[in-house]
């Protein structure tokens, strides 16, 4: 979804391969039973690897993962002007939405609430107000005026969301729903559960957030890497990802500083609904999970939040551990195992 698209600070790789350092996640090496994918979804390069024993049956399941993810894009997508979401923004209100338009809203929404609206759904009128903006020749550079921001502030905010089973309601003229802070992670969830559904135990998945089981085709653990924001072809850090004790089967990052609208790279499309400007506080937040969707949307959240507001949220979710990129290039960690001033 490339209006909310990621400077992605992943890398997947084996763990006797060379290091792999960069930002995005890349398939493991395709040996004799590993079948590797690359194409797009959702508006980013992606990759999957799938380690089976019969290459005909895992390219098959790859042409299911790749037709599930178009018909996902059809429910989440801004670029498809005939998408369940699109429909929603265009008039206000959708009625009979789809399944999964209601799931993952249902997940934005309580994320909304217990981050206190650091995540917020309803951010896609800032997006329009800066790239309006900086579509103009000559705009300033600085961005849209306090009035304009000021303005397009009294569209945003989650509790204008109405949703019940039957119907998706935006109950303030102008507001609209943006899902790219957590539909990538949406989406590489639904594509390995139905990878695991289907009998498959080894797989790595990079749809602009990576989810990884089992081990790869040489019985090597799948590994990850935070790329340094500032040099992105280093690595900070190095996780082990998987099902193995200590491993991590979901990775996602956020950070603005590859997509900026104009020449500032401070000004971005990471946003802070409480202020209406591109959120700085961190180089970029990486979170590992469980779930990839759970990364995904609290990367997104702990972008915009101080430490301490930051340290409250991970305390709802034991499971999980965040990376924080600091501007001066340090990092600290919260989460799992590890204590509030980032040791651990």
């Amino acid at each position: 979804m490339a209006d909310r698209r990621r400077f992605l600070s992943i890398v997947a790789a084996c763990a006797a391969a060379a290091p792999c350092v960069g930002a995005r996640a890349a398939a493991a090496e395709a040996g004799p039973e590993a079948v590797a994918w690359r194409g797009t979804a959702m508006g980013a390069l992606a990759s999957m690897t799938l380690v089976h024993p019969d290459r005909k049956k895992a390219q098959a399941l790859v042409q299911r993962c790749v037709d599930e993810i178009d018909r996902l894009e059809s429910v989440f997508s801004l670029y498809r002007p005939e998408s369940s979401l699109s429909r929603l923004n265009a008039v206000g209100e959708l009625r009979d939405p789809p399944l999964e338009l209601i799931e993952l809203l249902s997940q934005s929404l309580a994320l909304a609430r217990s981050s206190g609206g650091a995540f917020d759904p309803t951010v896609q009128p800032l997006y329009r107000l800066y790239a309006a903006h900086f579509a103009r020749p000559g705009a300033p550079a600085a961005g849209p005026s306090p009035a304009a921001i000021a303005g397009t502030l009294e569209k945003v905010g989650f509790a204008g969301v109405e949703l019940r089973a039957d119907l998706v309601r935006l109950r303030r003229p102008g507001m609209a729903i943006t899902l790219n802070g957590i539909a990538q992670g949406f989406v590489t969830d639904r594509v390995a559960d139905l990878l695991r559904g289907a009998g498959l135990v080894n797989l790595m998945i990079d749809l602009g957030e990576a989810r990884a089981h089992g081990r790869s085709a040489r019985g090597d653990a799948w590994r990850a890497a935070i790329a340094d924001p500032r040099q992105p072809r280093r690595a900070l850090l190095e996780l082990p990802m998987g099902d193995d004790a200590g491993a991590w089967p979901a990775l996602a990052t956020s950070a603005g500083y590859g997509t900026p609208f104009g020449a500032d790279p401070r000004i971005h499309h990471l946003f802070d609904p409480g202020t209406g400007r591109s959120a700085n506080r961190y180089l970029s937040v990486s979170v590992a999970a469980q779930r990839a969707a759970v990364a995904d949307g609290l990367s997104t959240a702990l972008s915009v939040m101080p430490a301490g507001r930051a340290a409250a949220l991970l305390a709802a979710y034991p499971s999980v551990r965040a990376w924080f990129v600091q501007p001066d290039g340090r990092v600290e960690v919260l989460g799992r195992g590890t204590r509030a001033d980032g040791v651990g």
